[in-house]
């Protein structure tokens, strides 16, 4: 069988890596791609948004499977253009990808279905949003309507930060589009988890928990990134949790697919506040997350391969997961200035230590190739990944491993991980 990944970052890398590992899969292509994956896999210079190249390249290189990995292809169609030419891909259709590519469309589907979820309003007015900011006070939460990259989220402590939020979004138009419309919603106070599923529209298999660490810095401060570390499994998702959020959630919210004849087979990702002992739906995404997939994917057993080909083809219910015992965690190696401007172009020594670490894998996510040298080429750079047969050895392994990595202006959080070891 031949696979094609689309995307170049580590959650990519992280996807190409499992699926080799499938006794099924004879090659594996990914568009583009990074240096990392380059190691393992045939990278194509095609980009994710190029919907005709992609499609003629797996016409002439009879890919049997595809998998989006980020979330711009899949709110832009690719799965409509795939399925329209009877090519087996797996994801959502345009349709299910609002549930990410529009965060009104999320909150009225979760109001119209009884999700739990933050009070909201939705505005396309800047003055009507300012009016609205400083009647309810704060704290409060702004957020773009469309796609940013993660980064479209504004946690306002205060009523002039969330007007300079708004006015970043509406008038500034830091997020282009994605600013047209913003939601303003209630601040929810807890502890995050993030809550994904596979479902082929009638089956759904829970994937390992997780948890994901957003802002740059320690202690949960600075602004949102895409993504800093991520570990699993989150202790806060016990047994008693895990039904809830089945119950009350997702549950539901297949219910509501059915009824919209929303064609949803993917992965759908559920941002979660737990609250006062109770699941609040944060956001939806329509994929993996990413940092998230580095861990759930060190600690998936079962092939990875024969999952997302049941998925596509409405075969779940055929397959059962089995899961690792152990933990794992990913800290994000980031280049200097990110979330902002960042450099490019820094060499990274210190890889090729892990080429036989059972216990550790780095996912490349912002890595290109300069004349054979592995360099820095985005914000996010690295996700050093490891097991341990608990949170804490996992944690001791990830960090020992990034003792040995180096590249000018390294950035990383120390603290990944750090609430689930105080729980235990």
């Amino acid at each position: 069988m031949k696979v094609l990944v689309i995307g170049g970052g580590g959650r990519e890398h992280a996807l190409v890596w499992k699926l080799c590992q499938s006794p099924r899969v004879d090659k594996v292509y990914c568009a583009p791609g990074n240096a990392g994956i380059s190691e393992i896999a045939e990278c194509i210079d095609i980009r994710g948004d190029d919907f005709d190249a992609l499609l003629d390249f797996v016409k002439y290189n009879w890919i049997d499977l595809t998998v989006v990995g980020p979330e711009a292809p899949l709110a832009g169609g690719i799965v409509d253009v795939f399925i329209k030419e009877g090519r087996s891909i797996c994801g959502p259709d345009r349709k299910g990808a609002q549930f990410e590519g529009s965060k009104k469309f999320a909150k009225d589907f979760m109001q119209k279905y009884g999700i739990p979820t933050a009070e909201y309003k939705i505005f396309s007015s800047f003055q009507q949003a300012e009016e609205y900011v400083r009647l309810k006070g704060a704290p409060i939460v702004i957020k773009a309507d469309g796609l940013a990259a993660g980064k479209g989220v504004i946690v306002a402590a205060t009523v002039d930060e969330a007007i300079d939020g708004l006015k970043s979004i509406m008038k500034d138009r830091v997020f282009g589009n994605a600013g047209d419309k913003v939601v303003v919603e209630e601040c929810l106070k807890g502890e995050e988890a993030s809550f994904m599923v596979l479902t082929d529209g009638e089956t759904v298999v829970e994937l390992a928990t997780s948890q994901d660490h957003k802002q740059i810095f320690d202690g949960d401060r600075g602004p949102n990134t895409g993504g800093m570390g991520a570990y699993s499994p989150a202790p806060i998702i016990d047994e008693s949790m895990r039904k809830t959020v089945m119950q009350t959630i997702i549950d539901p919210m297949m219910k509501g697919l059915q009824r919209e004849r929303i064609k949803f087979r993917g992965v759908m990702y559920v941002g979660l506040m737990i609250c006062h002992g109770k699941p609040y739906v944060l956001e939806y995404n329509c994929r993996f997350g990413d940092p998230e997939a580095q861990p759930i994917l060190m600690r998936l057993e079962s092939d990875l391969f024969e999952l997302l080909k049941a998925t596509a083809e409405g075969r779940l219910k055929d397959i059962n997961v089995s899961w690792k015992d152990e933990s794992s965690i990913c800290v994000v190696l980031a280049s200097k200035g990110y979330p902002g401007p960042y450099e490019k172009g820094e060499a990274i020594q210190g890889l090729d230590v892990f080429d036989n670490d059972k216990d550790v894998v780095v996912f490349h996510a912002g890595t290109s190739l300069n004349n054979g040298e592995i360099v820095t080429s985005g914000g996010r750079v690295l996700g050093v990944t490891a097991l341990g047969r608990d949170i804490r050895t996992a944690k001791d392994n990830a960090y020992r491993a990034i003792e040995k990595i180096h590249f000018n202006g390294m950035q990383y959080r120390k603290d990944i991980a750090d609430k689930a070891i105080n729980k235990q």
